[in-house]
């Protein structure tokens, strides 16, 4: 039973809202005609008061043309015999004057004319009864210097009818000096009737009132209706002003007949259907209008909950949708984003040049390609960080190209692993090749010991055999030649049996160093580490033409190091320095030919460093004048393997440096001046026997 109810209360709420419609439209229709009607009465009063306004500019003209006509007429050297005939041909063309008098300049009648349509309009009454109100308008006319108008004046008629007149006086003007009047009566009828256009008096009442609205004068019947139309206008006369009435009448509008009123009800019924057809179209709006809703609900949600940065920019550049991952990835709210142009506040100060031209070229054509290109952005708090960009071309239904739409990533944390990665890769591959270099070397000090230890037993073997020969030819004194000979044969079998130790000391040492084997460290002289490898540094000097100085500070104590090592790193970094030089000056040879080779000094030096409260230091330096060490090279220079040499494996420095840090010191470079490269390392100094 309620669902009957809820279908009857539905249909009777949707009835009661149609009928509302419809008397809304009814009273809208009803208004439109009413409205239609004061139109039409506003348009048909708007003509008569022109047509009103055109009535009285022609009565002015008329009675302008009639004083010029006046003014030909002027005695001069007329006669009263020779005046008549032209006044009376003018009183023929002018059906509106009564009577035309030639006065003196004492009002006296010389002489007149009167109308011959009528007969005399002072017949009953005579003229002289009018003398005061002629003398009066006469008066006017001399203190205007021009023509005057009397007020009007009813004149009863022989027929028992009547006429309302009125007189103008115009001076007649001889050598400057008034010598009498021209009086001219006119019938106010007849001026409506002859001044007035036939168009304008067609239809309408036209009627002259005093200011009460006294009727004085009227030309024509008004056309009939239910409804008068009045329009009033002043004829403003010098002496006399008169109200000129025009009246209409017209029926009330109808239906129908009217246009106006035919096209108001066509739109009310054009309504009607548009009502219809909109409450139709209201329903599907409002339910296209909730599925929009919610699918840009869905939109939103999903832009607000992604990770990447959106960004949307339109054809100039300017920035006209970002997300909040885009916000809080370069620290900048969307308020602060919106409408801004290049250059943005999110590149960097140092990069914002390259950006904006790069920026224009891309936003000139619509090709971009879809991989993305990377990038470097700037949070608000300053800080640099890596961005993947990919652009594409935003494309509107009409398929018109708006603008462009990107997704920016942050790479930063993708780069830091890829760096992590990469730099675990590098650490692999160097212990795999000091791996393969420690087997190696322990291959190499098994199979070097043997034929380094069976040289130094012949080297020690030839030295005393050469002993044994010349200790009895030093007892005769007959033969003292060779003793030089054998003495400097038994020193180069000396160096032999050194150097062969030293090969093997070293040998073991680098067996040592790379099985991480604990160093026998000793007190040792700064200056004895330089001349246990001056003889190698001197020979090698000799072939490239190198000066060696040796600088050595007195104050410098003694050192506590692995002996061997550190004699290797000073000998790598002195080679190091020579080679250096020798390409430096074959570079300046062949640029600048043999006269502007450079000299080339190779400087040892050994001074203090600097100390702390537990320890002392020594520095040791080597001073090449090269042409230094390139940017690109310098980052690279102690990594394994890695060499400027063709025939360089890449190990010295970065073994030399290993060495350095084991004894707790620092390796390093810094250029020298005025070119060249320093290289020092510091060692500790050993501590003094008394314990101090």
């Amino acid at each position: 039973m309620k669902f009957p109810r809820i279908k009857v209360s539905r249909a009777s709420r949707r009835w009661t809202l149609w009928a509302l419609l419809v008397m809304l439209v009814v009273a809208l229709l009803g208004l439109l005609v009413w409205l239609s009607g004061r139109y039409e009465s506003s348009m048909v009063q708007s003509r008569l008061e022109h047509d009103a306004a055109e009535t009285v500019t022609d009565i002015r003209s008329g009675l302008t043309r009639n004083i010029q006509s006046f003014q030909a007429l002027q005695p001069g050297e007329r006669t009263p015999e020779t005046w008549n005939a032209p006044a009376a041909e003018l009183m023929r063309e002018h059906r509106e004057i009564m009577r035309l008098e030639w006065r003196s300049e004492a009002l006296d009648v010389l002489a007149f004319v009167e109308t011959p349509y009528r007969s005399s309009v002072f017949e009953r009454l005579g003229r002289a009864g009018m003398q005061a109100d002629v003398s009066l308008t006469c008066t006017t006319a001399r203190r205007l210097s021009g023509s005057a108008y009397s007020t009007s004046y009813f004149m009863p008629q022989s027929d028992g009818l009547g006429l309302e007149v009125l007189d103008m006086c115009l001076p007649i003007v001889v050598a400057g000096r008034i010598t009498g009047y021209t009086v001219a009566t006119y019938s106010l009828q007849d001026i409506l009737g002859e001044l007035v256009g036939r168009q304008l008096a067609r239809g309408v009442g036209l009627s002259f009132t005093e200011a009460d609205g006294t009727r004085l004068a009227l030309h024509g019947v008004p056309s009939r209706g239910n409804r008068i139309y009045i329009a009033q206008q002043l004829l403003d006369l010098p002496g006399n002003t008169l109200v000129v009435r025009m009246e209409s009448r017209l029926g009330t509008p109808a239906l129908f007949p009217n246009v106006l009123t035919a096209l108001v009800t066509a739109m009310s019924l054009a309504l009607m259907a548009v009502l219809f057809l909109l409450g139709r179209d209201m329903r599907r709006r409002l339910k296209v209008e909730h599925d929009l809703g919610e699918a840009l609900a869905f939109r939103k949600a999903m832009e607000d909950s992604v990770l990447t940065g959106l960004r949307a920019r339109d054809l100039q550049g300017r920035i006209t949708y970002v997300n909040p991952a885009f916000c809080k990835m370069v620290g900048v709210e969307a308020k602060d984003l919106l409408n801004q142009s290049f250059p943005s506040p999110y590149w960097p100060p140092e990069l914002a040049g390259v950006y904006q031209q790069r920026q224009e070229i891309r936003l000139a054509g619509s090709n971009l390609p879809r991989e993305g290109h990377e990038s470097v952005f700037m949070r608000q708090d300053g800080t640099r960080f890596p961005v993947l960009i990919m652009e594409a071309p935003l494309i509107n239904a009409v398929g018109k190209h708006t603008g462009w739409m990107s997704a920016i990533l942050d790479v930063s944390e993708q780069r830091r692993v890829e760096e992590l990665s990469r730099a675990s890769q590098d650490r692999l591959q160097a212990t795999a090749r000091l791996a393969m270099v420690g087997e190696m070397a322990s291959l190499l000090s098994h199979e070097l010991n043997q034929p380094l230890a069976a040289i130094s037993s012949y080297a020690t073997g030839s030295l005393n055999l050469l002993q044994e020969e010349t200790a009895p030819d030093r007892a005769h004194a007959a033969a003292p030649t060779p003793a030089p000979l054998s003495e400097d044969l038994q020193l180069a079998m000396r160096r032999i049996a050194e150097q062969a130790e030293r090969a093997g000391k070293v040998i073991k040492s680098v067996h040592d160093f790379v099985r991480r084997r604990d160093k026998v460290r000793e007190s040792v002289e700064p200056r004895a580490l330089l001349d246990a490898i001056m003889p190698l540094v001197t020979l090698q000097a000799r072939k490239l033409g190198v000066r060696v100085v040796i600088e050595v500070d007195e104050a410098c104590g003694r050192v506590l190091c692995d002996r061997t090592m550190v004699e290797q790193v000073l000998l790598n970094l002195s080679r190091n320095g020579m080679q250096a030089m020798q390409a430096s000056a074959e570079a300046a040879q062949l640029s600048r030919g043999l006269a502007a080779q450079p000299e080339k000094v190779l400087t040892l030096r050994i001074r203090p460093a600097a100390s702390n409260a537990h320890s002392r230091w020594v520095e040791f330096a080597v001073i090449d004048r090269g042409e230094g060490i390139a940017g690109d090279v310098a980052e690279r220079l102690f990594t394994p393997f890695f060499t400027t040499k063709e025939e360089g494996m890449g190990l010295g420095l970065s073994l030399c440096r290993t060495v350095i840090e084991q004894h707790g010191g620092f390796l390093g470079f810094e250029p020298a001046e005025p070119q060249g490269t320093i290289f020092s390392f510091t060692l500790p100094a050993a501590p003094s026997r008394d314990g101090a």
